[in-house]
């Protein structure tokens, strides 16, 4: 998951970004604290050949979301906020489905930093280890209303702290990288590659098909893309808007490299089922293993401050994003306000108060990363699918003009891949993001009425989807009450 920027204005500044400071950006905009805690959940997951597979099949999909993204972006200057295209191209209600469920994201987005932050302080600190839950609560709560407290004073993240941040998180990983290089093992790696053949090791990983591996790394691997959008954003401040599709292309292979290298160069050092039951954050440990305590250390330290940077970025997100949904009519006024800061204070302290209750939860599970990032990456994919399919609209609306049946076919793949990734990542996470729709929902009416006065608020296709998504939410109530539902 990444920190995000969004252009100031639809027009080029004089002196914009060149395409070298566009491909650093979209790299190191998107790499977040998901990175060091990759290795264990993929091992559960895969072997390494499904595991390569699954890479390519995720790049390539992240890939067609980046170019239509950066088409839009170039083509609708005028649309503010991501959740603007399902708005534009399909009505009211389908816009605050898509801000609804980006504003999820980027909140939940919170939690599991705050998981993996302080599973990196334990390595320092023992009481703050993954056992010991309610020190961690306790520490989490007050990073996250001070960092609350920041932000509605107007403090921003500057541009000497983002480069700090971008530092500890590159530098670690590329000695990582290096080293594991260094002591890969090809022996190793190749026990079992494919993880299909029953092994007769005890406590081994039971087999599994290759489709079905393939298939379970999906949710994993997309959360480490998570944020991606924030890249094309940038388009209508470069020097040349065709860098910016080139930045978008040359800065995700880099990307893809980049994690690869770091998730699947362990499996050459130890072996599936080591991998599969480290701690978290796993590189921390592995590193630890590799070249000693100062490797750990090294590791833990630049994974806190990378993930405090982004925390604080993140609380600005959430707010930002249900002050641009109130300000395009979608939830009432009251989200809009500013204070005399010109921050969105109604709209912070919501997100930081859902952040807050979510944390408490935390305590009662072991699975408090695993769920987080799950939510998290389902809930942006709603957005995702929905921004597909205004490229595939837009382009079918101007497909007279030159490249528009190429972004038809980027669209369509774009689409196809995130439908897919839904269906395997998890129907389960999908059905309970719905129940955030119901409080959503009636803020949704609130501001529609007002706004249309006793007039027609939703035309009958957005009352029947909103009468599916609300079923959806009491259906899974009604499931996690009695228990037949569980995360």
């Amino acid at each position: 998951m990444s920190t995000l920027s969004e252009p100031e204005s639809p027009a080029r500044p004089s002196h914009g970004l060149g395409l070298t400071a566009l491909i650093s950006t979209v790299i190191s905009s998107s790499i977040g604290g998901g990175i060091f805690a990759l290795t264990s959940d993929l091992a559960v997951a895969a072997s390494p050949g499904p595991a390569l597979i699954a890479w390519g099949i995720v790049g390539f999909g992240t890939l067609m979301l980046a170019l239509s993204l950066n088409n839009l972006v170039t083509k609708r200057p005028d649309l503010e906020g991501i959740f603007s295209y399902a708005e534009e191209g399909f009505g009211k209600y389908t816009g605050f489905v898509s801000g609804w469920g980006y504003w999820i994201s980027a909140w939940m987005g919170n939690v599991a930093f705050a998981t993996v932050m302080m599973n990196a302080v334990g390595y320092f600190i023992p009481l703050f280890n993954s056992s010991n839950k309610i020190p961690s609560v306790i520490v989490t709560s007050i990073i996250l209303w001070l960092l609350t407290l920041l932000v509605n004073h107007g403090i921003e993240s500057a541009a000497v702290i983002n480069s700090l941040i971008t530092v500890c998180k590159l530098i670690p990983l590329f000695v990582f990288i290096v080293i594991a290089i260094i002591l890969f093992k090809g022996q190793i790696f190749t026990v079992n590659f494919w993880g299909n053949v029953q092994s007769n090791v005890q406590g081994a990983i039971a087999p599994s098909s290759i489709g079905s591996q393939i298939k379970s790394c999906f949710i994993i691997m997309m959360w480490v893309f998570v944020g991606i959008e924030g890249a094309t954003m940038l388009s209508s401040r470069a020097n040349k808007k065709s860098d910016a599709g080139k930045a978008t292309l040359i800065g995700l292979c880099g990307l893809v490299v980049i994690y690869i290298l770091a998730s699947v160069l362990p499996y050459g050092y130890f072996d599936r089922q080591t991998l599969a039951a480290m701690k978290q954050p796993a590189m921390v440990y592995i590193f630890r293993d590799m070249v000693g305590s100062w490797g750990g250390a090294m590791i833990s330290l630049g994974l806190i401050i990378s993930t405090l940077g982004s925390w604080l970025s993140w609380t600005m997100l959430p707010a930002e994003t249900i002050r641009l949904m109130s300000r395009q009519e979608l939830l009432p006024k009251i989200f809009s306000r500013k204070n005399k800061n010109g921050t969105a204070t109604i709209s912070l302290i919501t997100s930081s108060a859902l952040i807050q209750f979510f944390l408490l939860t935390l305590i009662f599970t072991d699975r408090a990363y695993q769920i987080a990032y799950s939510m998290c990456t389902v809930a942006i994919t709603i957005c995702y699918i929905l921004v597909a399919a205004y490229q595939i609209k837009f382009s079918w609306h101007h497909r007279q003009e030159a490249g528009s049946k190429l972004q038809l076919w980027i669209g369509i793949g774009a689409l196809l891949f995130e439908s897919t990734a839904v269906y395997f990542s998890g129907i389960k996470y999908l059905i309970f993001c719905s129940i955030a729709y119901i409080p959503g929902s009636i803020l949704f009416l609130m501001a529609r009425k007002h706004r249309t006065q006793g007039g027609k608020m939703l035309s009958h296709k957005e009352w029947a989807g909103m009468a599916i998504i609300l079923g959806c939410a009491v259906l899974a109530l009604i499931s996690l009450f009695n228990g037949s539902l569980r995360l």
